[in-house]
């Protein structure tokens, strides 16, 4: 004979939703961190033009004003390129 004060799954049942909680939680925030958003189809947020107050965009502004000539923009872009992180180089940018 069952001699258990009381039947059923107990206080611990509440564990489980709390643990899968966790690891929803904790994938959506690696995954955010790598790069995706939603509704984007999945796609990793990347786009591949500067914003119009990003670093590259104000040095091709100040280029196209005639405040800086050739050279120095493409050192600068050079720079402004390696801290950012752009996939193309300037030697590539100028065949």
């Amino acid at each position: 004979m069952n001699t258990l004060a009381h039947a059923g799954p107990g206080p611990w049942i509440l564990l489980f939703p709390l643990v899968w909680a966790v690891v929803v939680a904790g994938l959506v925030t690696l995954a955010r961190r790598a790069g995706w958003r939603p509704g984007r189809g999945g796609r990793p947020y990347r786009d591949s033009r500067p914003d119009e107050h990003s670093p590259i965009a104000l040095l091709g502004h100040r280029f196209a004003a005639g405040e800086i000539d050739e050279d120095e923009y493409w050192r600068r872009l050079t720079v402004l390129e390696e801290q950012f992180g752009r996939a193309a180089t300037t030697k590539e940018r100028r065949a």
